[in-house]
């Protein structure tokens, strides 16, 4: 419990001082309309309220966290902690807020867009097709990882494939529809369920 006590108050301290110091030096200006405004076009545009984007990602950055992170715990145990920990305040949650607010800037586009126009149109090919490979290789993850864990709380008639097959279909639905009628409503719901089983 003291580990745990300290990781937490690391972490509240990381958000509250060293998240002030990043937003400070990237100029943010909270009265600058987002792409959910200037762009909203009621399928990836769509501004919503701030408690349902807060679930939306928390379990887009808890999603496999508690699982697997307990799993790299008792595997490796103090590097792990300290990655985690000091991983998620100077690396992770840096990345995350840099990336979100180069997009935002720049009219909600992805990052390959943003590379070309800084740097070419090689390093924009470079980088669409990295782009690709590296999402390839997390929706792996994210489709493997819940899979097998509904597949072990499930009878054996509902098996890895079966489970496989229901998270598959539930992205494609979830990239083809517009992102309020189904992430919208279902993420913030997840994300409540996540909060209570941990």
């Amino acid at each position: 419990m003291i580990t745990f006590t300290v990781a937490l108050a690391a972490l509240i301290a990381g958000y509250f001082i060293y998240g002030k110091f990043v937003s400070r030096v990237f100029g943010v200006d909270p009265k600058r309309a987002t792409p959910a405004y200037t762009k909203q076009d009621g399928v990836d545009y769509i501004p919503m309220p701030a408690w349902k984007i807060f679930m939306i990602q928390f379990l887009n950055i808890a999603g496999l966290g508690p699982i697997f992170g307990a799993i790299m715990g008792a595997k490796f145990g103090t590097a792990s902690y300290l990655w985690i920990v000091l991983g998620s305040i100077f690396a992770g949650a840096v990345h995350d807020f840099l990336s979100g607010m180069i997009s935002l800037r720049n009219d909600g586009e992805s990052l390959p867009e943003t590379i070309g126009r800084f740097l070419g149109s090689r390093f924009k090919q470079f980088m669409r097709i990295f782009s690709v490979l590296l999402m390839v290789l997390v929706g792996a993850v994210f489709v493997a990882g819940p899979a097998g864990l509904l597949a072990k709380l499930t009878p054996d008639s509902l098996d890895l494939t079966f489970w496989a097959t229901v998270v598959f279909v539930y992205y494609v639905l979830a990239t083809l529809l517009p992102i309020d009628k189904i992430i919208g409503k279902i993420y913030p719901l997840f994300a409540i369920a996540l909060i209570f089983m941990a």
